[in-house]
């Protein structure tokens, strides 16, 4: 068996820094590798709404993505970087949000994941807001999911 893998979905709020320096933590004590990633979809109103753009500003998902390397490289040297395009789902109903779990879910099983470190407020409560992707990961039975509530 290879090395194992933690996965933290990473946007650049203080709860998926939090999240990325847990799963530093974890991974010291066994020797397993941190991957970071940011998914980026086609959408100026979701990057807005995670302050990734000032309202009115240009979207540009290479600069997001070269930024948020920037930061996981000062919150964690050793971590791999990874920013992917959100993927399309094939349903007609799906969201933004939809497409960013199924992206995260598809490198998560790429990467054969052990544990996925999640920063949400939210994820894992009986009522899921559709603007966090941790509620619909938390739900997966791949993985173990280690959720980040707090910042402290």
């Amino acid at each position: 068996m290879g090395r194992v893998t933690l996965l933290v979905p990473f946007d650049g709020s203080d709860l998926a820094e939090t999240a990325l320096k847990r799963a530093r933590e974890f991974a010291t004590y066994r020797d397993e590798e941190v991957v970071a990633l940011t998914v980026v979809p086609d959408d100026e109103t979701f990057a807005e709404e995670r302050g990734w753009i000032e309202s009115g500003e240009p979207y540009d998902p290479e600069s997001v993505c070269t930024a948020f390397d920037l930061r996981v490289k000062e919150i964690d040297a050793d971590a791999t970087f990874r920013c992917e395009p959100a993927m399309s789902s094939e349903h007609p109903t799906a969201t933004t949000i939809d497409n960013v779990t199924h992206t995260v879910r598809e490198v998560a099983s790429e990467l054969d994941v052990s544990i996925i470190f999640i920063g949400s407020e939210n994820a894992g409560r009986v009522s899921m807001p559709v603007t966090s992707v941790g509620g619909p990961l938390s739900t997966d039975a791949k993985y173990d999911v280690y959720i980040v509530r707090r910042t402290e």
